[in-house]
């Protein structure tokens, strides 16, 4: 959700907007393929939640093909499109979604990973951005033995 972190990674982007996703929900359950102790984020069914987060236009519709190689795109995540609810309303969007093969149960992010979600306080809902601070990560002083 890191605006800074789209535009390092060379993503030329017209606008961001908030947005949400009926009946999905977070989760950190992906495998990172580098590290098995450090899970990235993913969106589950949860037909009783929302997930919220940033939905980027991109200045041409090519730009999502510069943003798989970042995603491990189609081997770990595959896109999918999805409604997102906006304030203008439901717009048709790409979401990266874990492949099976990589889902693990149990797992927890690290700090500085958590900390680019963090990063769209803007577009998110106060009591969805005060969730995501309380996320345990694996490099928390708690988790520490």
């Amino acid at each position: 959700m890191n605006a800074n972190r789209m535009l390092e990674r060379g993503l030329a982007f017209d606008r961001a907007l908030s947005g949400s996703i009926d009946h999905l929900a977070l989760a950190f359950n992906k495998l990172a393929a580098d590290a098995p102790h450090r899970s990235y984020a993913n969106v589950v069914y949860a037909p009783h939640q929302r997930v919220e987060g940033v939905l980027y236009q991109l200045s041409h519709h090519d730009e999502i093909f510069k943003m798989d190689p970042f995603e491990g795109a189609p081997r770990l995540y595959s896109r999918e499109i999805y409604t997102v609810d906006t304030q203008e309303g439901g717009i048709p969007a790409w979401v990266y979604v874990a492949n099976r093969a990589m889902l693990r149960d149990g797992m927890k992010p690290e700090r500085w990973y958590l900390d680019h979600l963090l990063a769209g306080v803007d577009y998110l809902t106060d009591g969805y951005y005060q969730q995501l601070t309380r996320v345990s990560c694996v490099d928390d002083e708690s988790d520490v033995s």
